[in-house]
């Protein structure tokens, strides 16, 4: 079974959230499962020099994105077991940053193209390409329309819904003027979508097999609050539709082999607790190990529930807690939090960054980690905060769902708190109750720890899964076994 993951991010070349993790780890669990994984990527200017200078030139062609003939350059590069292709073109990607730009619909327009292009150059057949997001959701339209002799028959695609929320809609002249079709694939079996064009939408409609990060995210796609207008389309064809839960690569998470920790544990909470010391002295809080430190690594966004937070802040802050806060977003939340560590010089510090290395310390340093989203299709945030012993208070919804079970006091189980509707007050008791347990019940409470830090959120269960979907797509339009 030989598979090409085509994406536009991939830790750890280039990662702005959770796509960029999923990508880096998965194929590294399916090369276990006895497929040959391959990875091709955009060569972004921000890609650390540490890779760029490793990487070896193997060929180079132009092609046509519609009337353009554009040049692409094919790198390659051996990475943890993984062969890392990247597609060369200053024009599109020799920029800082990867998505923002006016002219992101041609971008990844050319990629897309680019990948389909380049795959009798590199020779690699994939069975399946496996496709990220809208960027590479034009890829199966390509493969069945476009590209049409025989090399391309019998590949197969799946695309995979990290974010419902970003679909690549653009104006309708992108048909003719970036992919060079006709006007007769303007109608709501292909591409129109409210009077413009969606890329994802297509790439739904053509794939073999759509699937998401978890298993609720893809039933709550399918009602209107959240299909993001597509709900339809994806009740049409749920029949090819599966939620496939995330994991989190053990190697990367793990606070065992952490380096970065001041204090590296496995299943001890009073070990853990020297990372909370460490983290204290740090950035000036009052050193108490005893006091609960509750955490928000997060994008500072409405999705993630900011606006709860917002609502209930002080409530929280007039507890006996400590708070830190790791992330960046929404200038008013940004604003918010920074007024916070004024008010609150003894209890708050916040980071207005994105920051891989502190955000583990800051897990290691936590013991409650908040995540109120409105909606999640997975989120791996609570994963790695349960990885490293950081007891996540959750809302009910998408992955967080399939992740976070909640505390049960009459039978100790549970791996979290949870509440289900979207209302502030509720999240806000939910905290309360949080907070009281862990002054209260020292003995429960470590058994909350326990159950956090025992779950297996591994990839190798995903992985398992994707590559029976694989095999189900790739024999059961051949007719094969």
């Amino acid at each position: 079974m030989k598979i090409l993951f085509a994406a536009s991010e991939c830790y750890p070349f280039a990662k702005t959230g959770g796509l960029g993790d999923v990508v880096g780890a998965l194929p590294k669990e399916l090369i276990k499962c006895g497929a040959e994984v391959r990875v091709i990527l955009p060569k972004y200017g921000d890609i650390p020099e540490a890779f760029v200078k490793d990487m070896k030139h193997i060929t180079d062609f132009y092609f046509f994105v519609s009337w353009r003939n554009q040049y692409c350059g094919i790198e390659e590069l051996q990475y943890e077991g993984v062969t890392y292709y990247f597609i060369y073109n200053e024009y599109y990607f020799k920029r800082s940053g990867y998505y923002g730009y006016y002219d992101d619909g041609e971008k990844f327009v050319y990629f897309s193209k680019a990948i389909v292009e380049c795959i009798k150059a590199i020779g690699f057949k994939p069975d399946i390409i496996h496709c990220h997001d809208w960027h590479t959701a034009l890829i199966p339209f390509f493969v069945k329309k476009i590209f049409s002799d025989d090399f391309y028959k019998d590949i197969r695609t799946v695309l995979t819904i990290h974010n419902l929320k970003y679909q690549g809609v653009f104006p309708k002249d992108v048909l003719g003027d970036l992919l060079g079709i006709g006007e007769s694939y303007f109608n709501t079996e292909d591409f129109e979508f409210y009077g413009a064009v969606n890329f994802l939408k297509t790439g739904i409609i053509y794939s073999d097999s759509v699937t998401t990060v978890s298993p609720t995210y893809a039933q709550e796609i399918q009602y209107e609050y959240f299909g993001e207008k597509l709900d339809g389309l994806l009740r049409k064809n749920n029949f090819k539709l599966k939620g496939i839960l995330n994991g989190i690569d053990y190697e990367l998470y793990n606070p065992e082999k952490d380096n970065h920790l001041k204090q590296r544990y496995k299943d001890s909470y009073a070990v853990k607790l020297k990372n909370k010391l460490e983290f204290q002295k740090m950035f000036s809080l009052p050193q108490n190990k005893d006091i609960p430190m509750i955490s928000i690594v997060s994008r500072l966004t409405e999705q993630k529930g900011i606006d709860l937070i917002q609502a209930v802040i002080h409530e929280i802050l007039v507890m006996d807690i400590q708070l830190a806060v790791l992330g960046s977003g929404e200038y008013k939340y940004e604003q918010l939090f920074k007024d916070l560590v004024w008010q609150y010089p003894d209890k708050i510090r916040v980071f207005i960054k994105f920051d891989e290395l502190l955000s583990r310390r800051i897990y290691a340093a936590s013991d409650m980690m908040l995540m109120p989203s409105r909606y999640e299709p997975c989120g791996l945030t609570q994963m790695i905060a349960m990885k490293y012993g950081a007891v996540p208070i959750v809302r009910k919804t998408g992955g967080l769902n399939d992740t976070v079970t909640s505390y049960e006091e009459d039978t100790s189980r549970g791996t979290g708190f949870v509440f289900n509707n979207y209302n502030a007050h509720e999240f806000l008791f939910t905290v309360q109750r949080a907070v009281r347990l862990y002054y209260d019940n020292k003995e429960e409470w470590d058994k909350l720890f326990n159950n956090a830090i025992a779950e297996d959120l591994s990839w190798k269960k995903s992985a398992s899964a994707y590559f029976q979907n694989y095999n189900d797509i790739k024999y059961h339009e051949t007719g094969r076994n």
